[in-house]
């Protein structure tokens, strides 16, 4: 994160881009270029990918119990110009015990998740409550993709 940015402003930041990045690369200037970025957010602190067991851990330890935010950014860039919209769900955890999150860890699936968790996968167990984009949380809203895509295509 830039010094003083929101999460909001992050998740933005980045989606656009990589959206402009894959629009440089092209070779076909007609092709549009979809692209978006996640950032699980707890008490004002985007929790990145666990950078090793005792961060994934850790994370899963406080998230227990507790709702954090994910924002995805989706970012449409193409010949007219860019566009972006971003997704904000509501993710509640039930209580998760250090046990568990040992387990978990050791499945795998949390070590490049931001958060340390995929709600597609084994870590849904732990959710009590969402509010919001489930393919969202995944890391790419539908319902904004095809808002974008609507809005340009």
């Amino acid at each position: 994160m830039l010094p003083g940015e929101s999460a909001p402003d992050y998740v933005r930041r980045l989606a656009a881009a990589k959206a402009e990045a894959g629009w440089r690369c092209s070779r076909d200037p007609d092709a549009p270029v979809l692209a978006a970025d996640t950032a699980v957010v707890l008490d004002e602190e985007i929790l990145g990918k666990p950078t090793d067991r005792l961060d994934g851990e850790q994370m899963l330890r406080r998230l227990s119990g507790r709702t954090h935010t994910v924002l995805t950014a989706v970012a449409l860039r193409s010949a007219a110009g860019l566009d972006l919209l971003v997704s904000h769900s509501f993710v509640t955890f039930r209580r998760i015990e250090a046990a568990e999150a040992a387990a978990y860890w050791d499945t795998g699936e949390p070590v490049d998740k931001a958060g340390g968790y995929a709600i597609q996968g084994r870590g849904a167990v732990f959710i009590a409550d969402l509010r919001g984009s489930y393919s969202g949380v995944m890391g790419l809203p539908l319902f904004e993709t095809a808002q974008l895509l609507s809005s340009r295509l």
